[in-house]
């Protein structure tokens, strides 16, 4: 269980820089970007917002299903900067974004044309995606928490 909540992936030094820069920028973005500005908007928005029609998240009250948006954009975009518990955080965030574009956005278009698109949850998807298939890489938490025992040849 230690090694799928917390393995890294690789430890190649070039390929986890890469991973860093993915992880920090893209949920530093949706954390100040999107996530804080629905802590600030919550008791106004509560009642209003979208519940998704999926069989078990459609039975979330509005403030729950906001709350549970919460969670992903705010809990997994701080999970994913720091590079803990990674592949859970990446996989709950990317959930999120796909319920966002397809049931949130249903009737918007793809592309942004100047209003709300399914475009945006699309592109924050994508990360998420690739940080699940690879993991944090070696500069994260997840590296330190996870250290895979050397096998001895002799």
């Amino acid at each position: 269980m230690k090694k799928f909540l917390f393995e890294c992936g690789t430890r190649d030094a070039v390929a986890s820089a890469g991973l860093l820069v993915l992880r920090v920028g893209f949920g530093l973005m949706m954390l100040i970007g999107h996530g804080w500005a629905k802590i600030e908007m919550f008791s106004k928005a509560k009642d209003t917002w979208t519940v998704p029609s999926l069989p078990l998240l459609s039975a979330m009250s509005p403030p729950v299903s906001m709350l549970a948006t919460i969670v992903a954009e705010v809990g997994c975009s701080a999970l994913l900067v720091l590079g803990l518990l990674t592949r859970p955080a990446a996989f709950v965030f990317g959930f999120t974004m796909l319920v966002a574009a397809f049931q949130v956005h249903s009737e918007a278009p793809f592309f942004m044309a100047g209003g709300a698109a399914k475009e945006p949850a699309f592109l924050y998807f994508l990360p998420s995606l690739v940080l699940v298939i690879t993991g944090a890489g070696q500069f994260s938490v997840d590296a330190l928490v996870y250290r895979e025992k050397r096998r001895k040849f002799f």
